[in-house]
C-alpha cells in the first residue's frame, strides 16, 4: 500500500498489514490439518468457538454468513488442534494510546507464519467494532491464511474500514474479559508481549441443526 500523503490511521493499517503476513510456507502445517483453502461453507451455518488461553476463556461466534471461506477455513483449523499451543504475538494500540487489536494464529510466533496455504478473498460483510473477529492478511490479494484478530474498541472501526479489505468471521459472545486482559500484558517494544498469551486449546461447537 503506497499512498504519497499518510493520515496517521492510514499508516496505522500498513503496520497491521505489514505484521499479518501469513506466510504460505508450510512451517506451520500440522498433522490432520488443511494443506489447501477448505471447501467454503453453505449458508446461515454457525459455530461456537471457544479459546482456552494462559489467561482465561474467549467464545467466539463465528457465522458463515459473514464469509464462508474465511469461516469454513477458521472452523477446519481450529477443529483440527492447529491454534493449540499458538500465541497472541501482536498487541497494537493507536496512536493516541487507544486500544486497537490482539493478534494471533501464527505457528511461528512472529507474524510470519501461517498453515502452508491462503484462502481466497470474499466481499468483507458486517461492521468493524469491539469485540470483532476478522482474519489478518498483506495489502496483496488472497493473502489470509491463518492469523486473526480481535478488535478492542470502537475507535479501530475508522482504520479498519479505510480498507474494509479484512474478513469479519464474527464476535467475540463471552469472555472479552479475557480479551482486554490480554490487551494489558507487558510489551518488550513494539507490538510483541514479553510474555506473550497462549492459546492452549480450542474446542469447536456447531450451533445450527
Amino acid at each position: 500500500m503506497r499512498r504519497s500523503l499518510l493520515t496517521a490511521a492510514a499508516a496505522l493499517l500498513i503496520v497491521l498489514t505489514i505484521a499479518a503476513c501469513n506466510s504460505s510456507q508450510d512451517a506451520g502445517k500440522k498433522p490432520g490439518c488443511p494443506t489447501e483453502q477448505p471447501a467454503a461453507l453453505t449458508n446461515h451455518e454457525e459455530f461456537d468457538i471457544e479459546m482456552h488461553t494462559s489467561m482465561g476463556n474467549i467464545t467466539l461466534h463465528l457465522a458463515a454468513d459473514n464469509s464462508p471461506i474465511a469461516v469454513a477455513n477458521f472452523v477446519a483449523l481450529a477443529s483440527c488442534g492447529f491454534y493449540d499451543n499458538v500465541i497472541f504475538h501482536r498487541i497494537a494500540t493507536m496512536q493516541d494510546g487507544t486500544p486497537f487489536v490482539i493478534q494471533g494464529g501464527d505457528p511461528l510466533g512472529t507474524g510470519q507464519g501461517g498453515p502452508g496455504y491462503l484462502i481466497h478473498d470474499e466481499p468483507v460483510i458486517g461492521t468493524y467494532r469491539r469485540g470483532t473477529l476478522a482474519m489478518a492478511r498483506t495489502s496483496e490479494p488472497n493473502s489470509q491464511g491463518s492469523q486473526f484478530f480481535i478488535v478492542l474498541s470502537d475507535a479501530a472501526a475508522g482504520p479498519l474500514e479505510q480498507a474494509r479489505t479484512y474478513a469479519i468471521l464474527g464476535e467475540v459472545s463471552a469472555g472479552m474479559d479475557t480479551v482486554d486482559a490480554i490487551s494489558q500484558v507487558p510489551l518488550g517494544g513494539g507490538t510483541q508481549p514479553i510474555d506473550p498469551v497462549i492459546i492452549e486449546s480450542v474446542t469447536v461447537t456447531r450451533t445450527t441443526p
